[in-house]
């Protein structure tokens, strides 16, 4: 479709949408404003550059997959989410795990990195007019391999985890103080187990002692924030997860720190969305991980489906944009990764721009006239509303292809490029 094209269907959407009450251009004003953050770890599986022989086993992850083509080393890391980026409209972040940094050929153990393994990461991002978060890596290590860490009963391992903790936060407040944007530093461990155990209540004394000792040191909030993110179960922690959504939410509330929410850790049938407006009244702002989970997997790649759009509307209808800090999280190596970023992140962004479309104002007034038959058909008739068509010119404005163009470029990069890693 030629820009002439997409601009007559424009106009005609700008119409339709006006005889609802509903400014487009308003809504891609707003749109343009909101950053995703984009996970590294999409693009090699988890991986990291600390140590040729990583392995998730035992981590409470599983990546699945081998298609051909995954970033092996830094630069084609920085390669692959350059090309994603091209594809993406709108101006965004890159959130880091702390097994990314170069290291190079010294042996850096977790609880001994700093700024200047991430230097290369925040000279990048300048210059690509990007900005960057951080989380802790208790995954993916010997001494984690019990399955607990920030909790773990030997204190020498606490011990070990603890200082790393305390060194990501380190570096996250470099990065937001080099990038004159604050850094959010989001921490998640897989402690819990397999079976029920009759003592919670030790493992959780012990993480909240951790995490007490850990925020000790305050950073400025224009360099870096903190976050806590729970997990209803994982592979290892079907039974027991000491950082429970419950846990953390009591934690956060009461030390000033932010909650994560991870649409894949969470029940099935809980309904994510309706956290927002609970929490939002008692915290300055909340942090989202976009995935999606099926049945007991929770890392998918995000489609615009229910949950995506359930989630986006409720940020969009409290009126907290602003205050909403949306990642996306999700590792799947069964499709081409920079495509799985691409579909994420454009998923998410019309998922905001459907929300922004709504007219609030005819929902607003049915719901306050009590009238439930006009609010539910108003929702029913908005379905066939054109969206597509302002997504095109959002497109189009941002100079990123429209409608499905942009996956012939992928077919174009794994061709030229992906191929050629797979070459000997």
């Amino acid at each position: 479709m030629n820009d002439a094209r997409i601009e007559d269907r424009y106009r005609c959407a700008r119409e339709i949408y006006a005889e609802h009450g509903v400014d487009t251009e308003r809504a891609l004003g707003e749109l343009k404003s909101v950053p995703l953050s984009v996970h590294c770890w999409q693009g090699d599986d988890v991986g990291g550059f600390e140590r040729p022989d990583s392995e998730l086993a035992g981590s409470g992850l599983q990546v699945t997959g081998s298609h051909p083509g995954k970033a092996r080393t830094v630069g084609e890391l920085r390669a692959d989410l350059g090309e994603a980026f091209s594809l993406i409209p709108g101006s965004h972040r890159v959130n880091l795990h702390a097994i990314y940094g170069e290291f190079g050929r010294e042996a850096v153990d977790r609880n001994a990195i700093g700024p200047e393994h991430f230097r290369g990461w925040v000279e990048w991002a300048r210059e690509s007019g990007l900005k960057l978060d951080f989380n802790s890596t208790c995954f993916a290590h010997p001494l984690a391999a019990s399955g607990f860490t920030l909790s773990h009963p030997d204190k020498a391992v606490r011990r070990f985890w603890i200082d790393h903790v305390k060194c990501c936060r380190k570096i996250a407040a470099a990065m937001g103080r080099e990038l004159k944007s604050p850094c959010l530093h989001n921490l998640w461990i897989p402690d819990g187990s397999k079976e029920v155990p009759f003592d919670r209540l030790a493992a959780r004394t012990l993480l909240k002692e951790a995490l007490d000792e850990i925020f000790e040191v305050e950073y400025s909030p224009l360099h870096m924030k903190d976050s806590l993110e729970s997990k209803l179960f994982g592979i290892g922690s079907e039974s027991f997860v000491v950082g429970s959504h419950e846990f953390y939410l009591g934690y956060a509330l009461s030390r000033g720190k932010l909650i994560c929410l991870d649409l894949g850790h969470y029940h099935p049938t809980e309904s994510v969305a309706d956290k927002v407006s609970a929490i939002l009244l008692f915290s300055p702002s909340l942090v989202f991980h976009l995935s999606r989970g099926v049945r007991w997997d929770s890392d998918h790649v995000v489609i615009l489906n229910d949950e995506i759009r359930a989630v986006t509307e409720e940020i969009v209808r409290t009126k907290a944009l602003d205050r909403v800090h949306i990642a996306l999280d999700y590792f799947d190596a069964s499709l081409n990764r920079v495509g799985a970023w691409v579909i994420g992140a454009r998923a998410a962004l019309k998922g905001l721009l459907a929300a922004l479309l709504l007219p609030e104002a005819e929902l607003r007034r049915a719901e306050a006239a009590s009238d439930g038959f006009r609010r539910l058909a108003i929702r029913e008739e908005v379905g066939t509303l054109p969206l597509g068509a302002v997504w095109d010119r959002f497109c189009l404005e941002a100079d990123v292809p429209t409608g499905g163009r942009w996956m012939d470029e992928i077919a174009r990069y794994e061709r030229e490029v992906l191929s050629a890693r797979t070459t000997p």
